[in-house]
């Protein structure tokens, strides 16, 4: 027999490749699917929030000292333990509040008609173990009802991301402005090309004062350059100081809690506002969980920032998203570290704010649970430009979901802190933005902005539309700024010199914020009045229905008005 007849005969008798549904192929290019998921691993602490590796609650107290703990004896501490033993957690209040069984906690925490002071009482007592074993009892909407009580804050604020993909500083204003404009009392910045820092940040600035006055900002950086344009009130506040679960990570960045602390104060001694970051995932992210489940090494995170004395945490997984979001369970764990950082007193800006997934029904679902209830701040970093021009790798949401947001808002009635603004209005304070900024450089004797940029920075959607900088002349700018010692105050001279009083005036009220202390209140934001709101003069006042903050009066009618709402006696007429 031939080769040919040998291979024919083997080809006729294979069987035929199995036949696809034709509905499974259209599920398989569905956007979700290209999203990553994997199984849960405990022994590397790929596990949201349920591993058998995680310790059983326990305290034990002896002469005033926490003597063991979550199954732990002192001698046996690592140093996030006796941190955590001997600042966060208060010995006159644990032993009883340890007593209380997980479910009755989480009974007191869903209660409308237990105080958010009540909870409090017994959260400064307990363990990350039994902090742990109370969300564990709880489902998404049970934390959603208890989020919506701790919260420190009566009103809720958001935070948006202004980059960009070429560290344009005309860009980075106006951006600043349309955000301001549309609601955002923070903004925050970083870099790709860390030397352009000082520009950026003073384009943050001036932005964020040019249309509604009193949005607080902050330039992402290693924590030196940070801390020094915070010192020179060049930026108002921080957020970027990252704390860890175990001790090996957090020994990595060449860093232990103490240090943190000491960072912290020199913060809190110029009245820079600042919270720590942290998130589920992020010990698995950098390779030594210790085979603990993300949430519990989360909580040790939150007890640390309780410990230091700051007054508010970044978390909601942030960078590490896509680790959390990968394992079952994950976003109702990024919910559960949310509510326990407000559970323990914390200011909460609750994530929201990094990619995770290619479903837009996916991304939407990851954001409801601190939107419905609201938190302290939804995003900590909407995206207020678009995604491409995002350099914190981007956002959950970007300027091209602003519509979609305030629909839901509306559709719901449930207050997400943006507006919608009509286009003239945007036009407006993005042109201000850059002709005020264009001043403030020209005082200050650094790279020139042209009219050109202003015109293009005016109606551009993003930096591929705006014209080429002299990067050479802007780095050496940025260098000058920090050679010459140019601080807050010489913005506000430059805005004054240029034409500005109003923005120069409301600049210096947010310095006058930071020498008074305000913004170190916990949640603190300004009112475009340049009124300090916080927890102190605008507690949480939650205790169930027909009670606590709910849009109503002028602030329900701003959300009811949209791009197309057409009146109800001519339908050809739109009135948003």
């Amino acid at each position: 027999m031939s080769t040919t007849d040998t291979t024919s005969r083997a080809d006729h008798s294979a069987p035929p490749p199995p036949r696809r549904s034709r509905r499974t192929e259209v599920l398989e290019n569905r956007p979700v699917n290209l999203d990553g998921f994997v199984e849960e691993w405990p022994e590397v602490g790929m596990v949201a929030m349920d591993s058998p590796y995680d310790p059983a609650p326990s305290v034990r107290v002896e002469g005033g000292v926490i003597v063991e703990m979550d199954g732990r004896e002192r001698a046996d501490f690592d140093f996030l333990d006796q941190f955590i033993a001997d600042h966060a957690i208060d010995v006159t209040a644990t032993e009883k509040a340890m007593a209380l069984d997980p479910v009755e906690i989480a009974h007191l925490l869903v209660d409308p008609k237990v105080s958010r002071r009540e909870v409090l009482d017994i959260s400064r007592g307990l363990t990350p173990a039994a902090l742990l074993e109370v969300v564990k009892t709880m489902n998404v909407v049970e934390m959603m009802m208890a989020l919506q009580k701790m919260r420190a804050r009566r009103t809720p604020a958001n935070q948006a991301h202004s980059t960009s993909a070429r560290d344009n500083p005309v860009q980075v204003a106006a951006d600043a402005a349309e955000g301001a404009l549309r609601g955002f009392r923070e903004l925050e910045t970083t870099l790709g090309v860390v030397r352009y820092a000082p520009l950026v940040a003073i384009a943050l600035q001036v932005g964020a004062q040019a249309a509604v006055p009193g949005a607080l900002t902050q330039c992402a950086l290693e924590e030196a350059t940070e801390l020094e344009l915070g010192m020179r009130g060049i930026t108002a506040y921080a957020e970027t100081i990252s704390v860890y679960g175990t001790e090996s990570v957090f020994c990595d960045g060449d860093d232990t809690p103490w240090s943190k602390t000491f960072l912290a104060s020199a913060y809190a001694s110029r009245g820079i506002k600042m919270r720590f970051t942290s998130g589920t995932g992020s010990e698995v992210q950098m390779g030594n969980a210790e085979g603990r489940s993300m949430l519990y090494l989360e909580i040790r995170c939150i007890l640390v920032t309780r410990g230091a004395g700051v007054q508010g945490l970044q978390n909601g997984s942030i960078s590490c998203i896509g680790v959390p979001g990968a394992v079952p369970a994950g976003i109702r764990a990024v919910l559960a570290e949310n509510l326990i950082a407000s559970t323990v007193g914390l200011e909460c800006a609750s994530g929201n704010d990094q990619s995770f997934s290619h479903s837009d029904m996916r991304r939407t679902a990851r954001l409801l649970p601190q939107l419905l209830p609201g938190t302290d701040f939804i995003c900590s970093g909407y995206s207020a430009v678009p995604n491409y021009d995002n350099m914190f790798a981007g956002s959950n949401l970007d300027s091209e979901d602003y519509d979609d947001w305030n629909v839901i808002q509306r559709d719901l009635q449930v207050d997400g802190a943006l507006r919608h603004v009509g286009e003239a209005e945007i036009l407006a304070a993005r042109n201000r933005a850059a002709r005020a900024l264009q001043g403030v450089f020209a005082h200050l004797d650094l790279p020139p902005i042209t009219d050109r940029e202003i015109d293009a920075v005016t109606y551009a959607h993003g930096s591929k539309e705006l014209p080429l900088r002299d990067v050479l002349e802007d780095l050496k700018g940025a260098q000058s700024v920090m050679d010459r010692g140019i601080t807050g105050l010489d913005i506000v001279r430059g805005l004054d010199a240029a034409g500005f009083p109003d923005m120069a005036e409301s600049f210096l009220g947010v310095l006058r914020h930071r020498v008074s202390g305000d913004l170190l209140h916990t949640a603190a934001i300004l009112t475009p009045e340049l009124e300090t709101l916080s927890a102190v003069n605008d507690a949480n006042d939650y205790a169930g229905p027909g009670t606590g903050y709910r849009p109503t009066g002028a602030r329900w009618e701003e959300m009811k008005r949209l791009r197309h709402v057409v009146s109800a006696q001519n339908p050809e007429e739109e009135v948003g």
